[in-house]
């Protein structure tokens, strides 16, 4: 069975096709970077025209790439949700059409189940069950995976994500957008121990995360000065960086403990950040665990691990034309296969 994976819950328009049978067949992506840069963020409108603009042209070169018909698709899954509303259903117009066009079935996939999952694409996949630690610019939790649908959340963000936060950070030090990678950078050039923040509800039992108030404590920071310096930028940088990723290790050494688990899955856009890859990697080797990533191309968004997911679901397929999306969706309702 061939799938074909569409993914369109923010600013990226990814395509791919995966065979239950051979594999990742191809993917393509199409990142709206340069479109929103300007503005700092994503512009929700903005995002869900270039969606329209992009998904189809996007789609024909990847079939042409891997020598795919039209005929050869056996289901087209699409990203439901969580995300935003107007990219959501952008997504979801252009797979219910091509559902009907083609007379397949149409799968809508749970937005963090395929960064969860996205993992399980690679030659050394983890076995079941592990602690996910969903990391991106709009969600932050640990879950336990038991199995395909078995997710049990263990904690989440109460107010900003982590990828939103250093998108924020970032504007607020003149770095632009994306921050994350924008932080990351300057952070290197950083003097270490200049700046001391503070690392949110480490100090209290439990697994929920808080960002906000790390932002607001970059922000603070920033306004004692008149103007900022290319030092004073790269020092709060890793000030914030620093801060940010231990809250993660610390949180997610908790996670493994409190479940005796000895394997960590880390996944969505903030996963890319070497400073986080590295300790986690000596926070697991400590605790006699292993920690495994999805490839770099598929940390952020993409239609790979769409794809896959709804390979997964097959038997899950909507039986009608409604764009059913759900900007607003919890992982714990999703039904275990």
């Amino acid at each position: 069975m061939r799938v074909l994976g569409i993914e369109t819950s923010c600013d990226d328009t990814g395509v791919a096709v995966f065979d239950t049978d051979a594999g990742l067949l191809g993917h393509l992506l199409y990142s709206q970077i340069k479109t929103h840069a300007d503005y700092g963020g994503v512009v929700p409108e903005l995002a869900a025209r270039d969606h329209i603009r992009k998904v189809i042209p996007l789609l024909d070169t990847l079939l042409q790439n891997i020598n795919c018909e039209r005929t050869d698709i056996d289901a087209i899954a699409y990203t439901k949700g969580p995300g935003l509303a107007g990219a959501l259903l952008a997504g979801s117009a252009v797979a219910k059409g091509l559902a009907l066009a083609w007379d397949v079935p149409a799968i809508g996939v749970h937005h963090m189940e395929g960064h969860m999952l996205a993992p399980m694409l690679e030659d050394d996949a983890p076995q079941y069950p592990f602690i996910a630690l969903l990391v991106s610019g709009g969600h932050t939790l640990l879950a336990q995976v038991n199995a395909i649908g078995d997710y049990t959340i263990l904690g989440q963000t109460l107010d900003d994500a982590v990828g939103e936060a250093f998108d924020k950070t970032a504007k607020i030090l003149g770095l632009g957008y994306p921050g994350g990678p924008a932080i990351s950078r300057v952070a290197e050039q950083g003097v270490p121990g200049r700046f001391v923040f503070p690392r949110p509800m480490l100090d209290r039992p439990g697994l929920d995360f808080s960002y906000s108030g790390l932002k607001t404590f970059a922000m603070n920071t920033a306004n004692k000065f008149e103007e900022l310096a290319v030092q004073d930028v790269a020092d709060i940088a890793h000030a914030f960086q620093l801060a940010a990723v231990e809250t993660l290790v610390v949180k997610s050494r908790r996670a493994l403990q409190q479940t005796n688990c000895d394997r960590l899955v880390v996944a969505g856009g903030v996963g890319a950040n070497r400073y986080l890859r590295t300790a986690l990697m000596d926070m697991t080797e400590a605790e006699q665990a292993r920690v495994y990533y999805p490839r770099i191309e598929f940390c952020t968004d993409n239609g790979a691990m769409i794809a896959y997911a709804g390979a997964q679901r097959l038997h899950q397929a909507d039986d009608d034309l409604a764009f059913q999306v759900r900007p607003r969706w919890s992982i714990e309702e999703l039904p275990a296969l």
